[in-house]
């Protein structure tokens, strides 16, 4: 069995004033997984979290990182905490320093980088979650999304394997949480461990790989998330609701009206469950259109805009914050800034084509979602990824 990167077992804690946190808890973390932690409010999340980065130590039981357990002397946390960064709920609580970039800088210059390290650490990070030009700006003058990248920002400075995000969507208005979700995927695609805790299960149903369910200082379930929130007795153990698209596709499978199978994981796998539930096959709509995909870094600009002008592609979306950012430099118009995958399925389902501009790891993330969509859909969606060439546009299917 390959070794966790985390692993706690059989840990326990108990705050000063009597309350118990934890009894017993143990679980296991895999190396470039997503993973959520979800129950109520008071069911032990933050408490765990904090662990995992030696900020609690376990009144009983031992955490692990890379299969040995850790020290909790000064320079043991001090490599831990680089290697297991931790973003927390509130970004105030984070954000200590008079400007953006001496706090983002705060944590490469504890760990003793040169100057030179730190500044290229800070610049780097801050273009990752699109904050270029935020460097002398006030924390307090910025919106709590922005608040959060910056938080964000901090910890990617010391370059961490694990990322770890106490409800990272708290307070945060329905676009700002789609813009800090799809920055925790694109962490993810570029190798990363991510675990956040949310008792949001619609969030962590769309999100995670896998799933670990808490309830009063213990963990009812883990497993994938199609197979914990299937569960209704232990949902209702943990005083939670099913994501709605899962319980509406269970109760059809109840009634016979769709057959058995892996649950859908957003509306647009829904609905061809539906169609082909009712025509016995997959829907026979016009030709679908295709998705073009780009690498934000390795495109030049004139290049999608002559996409655009001879009419190849009639929607353009950016997925992740350097594509965005590279879009907004080159003045790119753009159709879709989050949900992008999804909507460019759509349009190509009424035969029209798109393009979405991403980075690194995403450019296979997107080509992979989009063909899990037409094996399980029976609608094939030709995909390709746009190359810079030398004198003209070449794509590879």
């Amino acid at each position: 069995m390959t070794t966790p990167l985390l692993e706690t077992d059989n840990v326990a804690y108990t705050y000063p004033d009597g309350t118990a946190a934890l009894a017993g808890v143990s679980i296991r973390i895999a190396a470039g997984s997503k993973t959520a932690l979800v129950g109520p409010n008071g069911a032990g999340k933050s408490t765990l979290l904090l662990m995992l980065n030696g900020m609690l130590r376990p009144a009983s039981g031992e955490v692990r990182f890379s299969g040995r357990p850790i020290a909790y002397d000064r320079r043991s946390l001090r490599e831990l905490r680089r290697q297991v960064g931790f973003v927390f709920q509130n970004p105030d609580v984070q954000i200590i320093a008079p400007t953006v970039e001496a706090d983002v800088a705060f944590g490469p210059v504890n760990l003793g980088l040169s100057s030179d390290a730190v500044r290229r650490a800070v610049k780097g990070a801050l273009g990752y979650v699109g904050l270029d030009g935020y460097e002398r700006r006030p924390p307090h003058h910025l919106s709590g999304g922005e608040k959060k990248r910056v938080a964000i920002a901090g910890i990617l400075a010391m370059d961490p394997a694990v990322l770890v995000f106490d409800e990272p969507t708290n307070t945060l208005d329905p676009a700002s949480s789609e813009e800090v979700m799809e920055l925790l995927d694109e962490l993810a695609s570029s190798g990363r461990t991510v675990l956040i805790s949310t008792h949001d299960v619609e969030l962590a149903y769309r999100w995670a790989d896998s799933v670990v369910l808490m309830e009063r200082g213990s963990i009812l379930a883990r497993g994938s998330p199609e197979e914990v929130f299937s569960d209704h007795d232990l949902l209702a153990a943990a005083r939670l609701k099913p994501p709605a698209l899962l319980d509406l596709y269970n109760e059809l499978g109840l009634l016979g009206i769709v057959a058995p199978g892996t649950p859908p994981k957003c509306v647009l796998e829904f609905t061809d469950r539906i169609e082909r539930a009712m025509h016995g096959r997959a829907p026979a709509r016009c030709e679908p259109g295709a998705i073009s995909v780009c690498d934000a870094d390795r495109i030049d600009a004139a290049h999608i805009r002559a996409l655009v002008e001879q009419g190849t592609v009639a929607h353009v979306g950016a997925m992740g914050t350097r594509a965005k950012e590279f879009a907004g430099r080159e003045q790119i118009f753009l159709d879709y800034t989050y949900g992008v995958i999804d909507k460019c399925i759509l349009k190509a389902l009424i035969g029209e084509n798109s393009l979405i501009i991403t980075t690194g790891g995403m450019v296979e993330h997107a080509r992979r979602r989009i063909g899990e969509y037409s094996t399980g859909s029976g609608r094939a969606i030709r995909v390709t990824t746009v190359q810079e060439p030398a004198n003209d546009l070449a794509a590879r299917e």
